[in-house]
């Protein structure tokens, strides 16, 4: 016959902490064995779900009227998907600029049409499209 061996509360407490750490489930029933002769199984953790796909390239926006400017929405903008302000001074004299919300951002990080005012600067303003 086998002697089991008892753990008293530190013991056991010190186990299952350690067992927790190391990612081992712990099963705590009376000892006896199962009529199936089935053992217990370990639950399984659920695979997180994949990560949204980086943007792999820049977004060039379209600037109407344009004479100079130039509107990019960087990869970086887009990973991030934060409001934005985007200098769309480029080679001309002046500069403007386009502020994009964070929706606005996403939405041209999913190909979506996204067109936006400039801010009026020399007395004029540009329509920005992207996509």
């Amino acid at each position: 016959m086998q002697k089991r061996k008892t753990l008293g509360r530190r013991e056991f407490t010190a186990a299952s902490a350690l067992a927790v750490l190391s990612g081992v489930a712990i099963t705590i029933g009376c000892g006896g064995s199962s009529s199936s002769g089935a053992s217990p199984t370990t639950p399984t953790t659920p695979a997180a779900p994949p990560p949204a796909p980086a943007p792999s390239a820049d977004t060039v926006g379209t600037v109407g009227s344009n004479h100079g400017h130039s509107a990019v929405v960087t990869s970086a903008m887009l990973t991030a998907a934060l409001a934005v302000d985007v200098d769309i001074t480029g080679t001309s004299s002046h500069p403007h600029t386009v502020t994009l919300s964070a929706d606005e951002v996403q939405q041209i990080g999913a190909g979506a049409r996204v067109s936006k005012e400039s801010s009026t600067d020399a007395a004029h303003s540009h329509t920005v499209t992207f996509n």
